[in-house]
């Protein structure tokens, strides 16, 4: 009765296991915006060679659907791969440029936000092209600021404000951006800009 009630049963340890299954491969594919097929084409090789050196993903460039095909394969021994590789792509797709896209591959803790000028603000005509304005600044001046002191990447286009970052220095991107959408002075933001600077400087 003792041994039953002391017998402790024993398990082999939990072998760790990376390896993606193959023999059920996952394929993602990713639309290509008119806008930027010439792009993609243009720097196709510096796109592809990450994915497949790095990620150990299979690729290609769907010509007749216009979408980028992403494939685990027999080397692929990342289970994040693809949605790193998906991330990756999608980044560029929409207008950051392949060094800084890297990132995402490269690093756990970035992702990009993406929102709408509108969801902001209704704005529209000339109102809504000075509110991107604001942003840019003269010569992307404002843009460049925003970027440097909160150590993240930027795109803007005519509808929507991408972030590239990690998730608190995202927040204070986007703060900034928000404010002058709202119509706040861009000196109150650089003054802004400046603390975050000093209080981002202070933890690195």
């Amino acid at each position: 009765m003792d041994k039953a009630n002391n017998y402790k049963p024993k398990f082999p340890p939990i072998k760790e296991r990376n390896r993606i299954a193959t023999d059920q491969p996952e394929i993602r594919r990713i639309p290509v915006p008119a806008n930027r097929y010439t792009p993609l084409k243009q720097s196709w090789l510096q796109i592809y060679e990450p994915l497949v050196k790095h990620l150990k993903l299979q690729v290609r460039m769907n010509l007749k659907s216009r979408m980028v095909e992403l494939k685990n394969g027999p080397e692929t021994d990342d289970y994040g791969a693809l949605q790193k590789g998906e991330e990756f792509v999608r980044a560029f797709l929409v207008g950051f440029q392949v060094s800084d896209a890297l990132a995402l591959i490269r690093l756990d803790d970035l992702f990009v936000d993406s929102f709408e000028i509108r969801d902001v603000k209704p704005l529209h005509g000339d109102h809504h092209s000075r509110a991107i304005g604001r942003v840019a600044g003269k010569d992307g001046r404002m843009k460049f600021t925003i970027e440097n002191a909160t150590k993240t990447r930027i795109v803007l286009t005519d509808t929507r404000v991408h972030i590239l970052g990690s998730y608190q220095n995202i927040q204070f991107a986007k703060n900034a951006v928000v404010s002058l959408i709202l119509g706040s002075p861009p000196g109150k933001i650089h003054n802004k800009l400046r603390t975050v600077a000093a209080r981002l400087n202070e933890r690195f």
